[in-house]
This record gives C-alpha cells, sequence and structure tokens, in this order.
C-alpha cells in the first residue's frame, strides 16, 4: 500500500494503512463533528460575566460542578487572573481562554472529574515504565500553553498531557497525547475542546481523548481522535498544499457499571489503543510497540473512578 507523509509545524507523522495499529481503529474511525465556534453557556454549565479576580475567585468556592464559564475577560484580566491564581495557590485550570470572544471556561477539579483522565494517565506512566521508556516521556500536566506563544492569544490547560522528552527545550511545549475529562461538562464541550487543541496547537497535538462520566447512565464513554489528511480531489497526491488535516473519531468505548450488589463493570468495543508513532514522534524500535489498554485495564480504571461517585 502508498505511505503518505505531510509536513506541518513540529515532528512529521507518516502515516501507511499498512500499520496494524491504524488497521485496528480504522473500522471504528469516523468524522469528528465540524468544528464550531466557542459557546458562551450551556444550559447546564453556570455562567458569570467577569467584574473583579477576587469575586470570581468566591464564586469559584461556591460553585459546584466542575466548570464554569466566564464571560467578558480581556487579555488583560485573563493574565492578572492566572497571577492571581499563582500566587494564591489556587487548584483550579483554565480549561480554555478564547481571546476574540473573551469567554473563560475554568475547570473546578472535583474527585470525579481528576480520577476519570487521572487513573487514564497512571496506567500510561505503568505500561511506558514496563517498556522501559519513561524516561523518554514528558508529563506536561497543566502548563498553560498559547496559540503561538503570545501572550495575548487563545490559552488552555489539558487535565493531563504528555509528550516524547526533548532535552533543552524548555516547558511548556505542545504535547502529542491530551486527555480532556468532563464530569458536569457536557460531551458537545469535550469535542469543542478536541478541536482546539489540535487547531491551535497547528498540528503538533496527535491523539485526543475525550473522557466522560455520565451519572445518569452510570457509564464513562471514551472518545479518541486522531487527524488525517483530507485531499480536494482524489487523484491529488497528498502534499502539504493539496490535504487538510481533519480531526477523525477513531475509537469510542463505553464502560458501563451494573446496578448490582457486586457491580460488574461491562467495556463494549475492545481495547483503547494509543499509537507509538503519533505519541513518541517516530517508529517504534526494537521491543517497541502501541501502547494498548486491554478490557481488565479499562475495567480497574472504571472502578477507580466509580469508588468516588457518591450519587
Amino acid at each position: 500500500m502508498p505511505v503518505a507523509s505531510f509536513d506541518y509545524p513540529g515532528p512529521t507523522v507518516t502515516s501507511t494503512s499498512a500499520s496494524a495499529s491504524a488497521s485496528a481503529s480504522a473500522s471504528a474511525s469516523a468524522s469528528a463533528p465540524a468544528s464550531p465556534t466557542p459557546a458562551p453557556a450551556s444550559a447546564k454549565n453556570p455562567t458569570i460575566r467577569f467584574t473583579t479576580t477576587s469575586e470570581l475567585f468566591q464564586v469559584l468556592d461556591r460553585t459546584r460542578g466542575d466548570v464554569l464559564i466566564v464571560t467578558d475577560v480581556s487579555p488583560q484580566e485573563f493574565l492578572a487572573i492566572e497571577r492571581e491564581r499563582e500566587s494564591s495557590r489556587r487548584r483550579f485550570r483554565f480549561r480554555r481562554y478564547h481571546a476574540r470572544s473573551r469567554i473563560l471556561l475554568i475547570t473546578i477539579p472535583t474527585p470525579v472529574h481528576e480520577l476519570v483522565h487521572g487513573e487514564l494517565c497512571k496506567q500510561l506512566i505503568v505500561k511506558l515504565s514496563h517498556l522501559n521508556l519513561l524516561s523518554a516521556w514528558k508529563s506536561i500536566y497543566s502548563a498553560t500553553l498559547r496559540q503561538g506563544g503570545h501572550p495575548g492569544g487563545d490559552g488552555g490547560e489539558s487535565d493531563s498531557s504528555g509528550g516524547p522528552r526533548i532535552p533543552g527545550k524548555g516547558v511548556p511545549y505542545w504535547p502529542t497525547l491530551v486527555i480532556e475529562a468532563g464530569d458536569s461538562e457536557s460531551l458537545t464541550q469535550l469535542r469543542l475542546d478536541m478541536h482546539w487543541w489540535f487547531r491551535t496547537s497547528e498540528h503538533q497535538v496527535k491523539i485526543v481523548i475525550l473522557a466522560k462520566f455520565d451519572h445518569s447512565r452510570r457509564e464513562i464513554r471514551l472518545e479518541k481522535y486522531e487527524e488525517e489528511p483530507r485531499v480536494a480531489h482524489p487523484d491529488a497526491r497528498i502534499t502539504r498544499s493539496a490535504a487538510t488535516l481533519a480531526p477523525v473519531l477513531r475509537q469510542t468505548i463505553v464502560i458501563t457499571r451494573t446496578a448490582t450488589t457486586r457491580p460488574v463493570y461491562n467495556v463494549a468495543r475492545g481495547a483503547l489503543i494509543l499509537s507509538f508513532r503519533l505519541l513518541f514522534s517516530r517508529p517504534p524500535g526494537p521491543g517497541e510497540g502501541d501502547i494498548v489498554f486491554g478490557i481488565t485495564d479499562l475495567q480497574d480504571y472504571a472502578q477507580y473512578v466509580w469508588e468516588e461517585v457518591r450519587d
């Protein structure tokens, strides 16, 4: 099968349909929802208009759920909020800041929210350690990343993220893997986050995993997105000028918990597979390969999350 290479800022990615991991996930591929403009609010998420930093912090202390939407925040006010957060050592994260629309989404780290992404990240670290790859990986945590490094531009902090360790390169730099979690936050908003990471990083982010906890359905839904080139004409060669990268849903995994005395965690649609090539921006070497979260791994992950659920 032909191999297509395409370049953009950051590491070069080579895609081949002969790849085992690509074949495993291709059957679950679907076009991602079109990237919409950021919505200021939803029926479920509390929304306030920014007045002062001190008042914002008071509202955060009273907010239930894991997200607060703040409107009318100028770039200068966003920087002031960031400085005050650091000086007061507050634990909330800047989910997303949209400079043009002046909307700030704040993540409030509730126990369920933190476990939904944190336990998945912990399993990844264990698997990298078993493959003797821990020294080649750098966890980026919640560093504020901005479009083109511009302090007045859009900014965001992931729930969990990481990428290949680049000696001599300071942090923050764009990760190859981002995990975003949602408890009260909707799946629609999480998909907006996914589009933001690919677009704003200029495609240096290679994999985005959305992990949505749904209390009413008693389930955790995992969606894994990658990007692939879309060519305007079927006969056109895939080059930087001819191809446009677009997010594609590679896998959807749903983990449900039975309402029994001894709960059972059912995993639908198989193992979660992360491409080594996309994680590390290079082909796997001897003894290396894709990172696989098997059925048992996902059941253990779900059990840890549900231990914090109080409803």
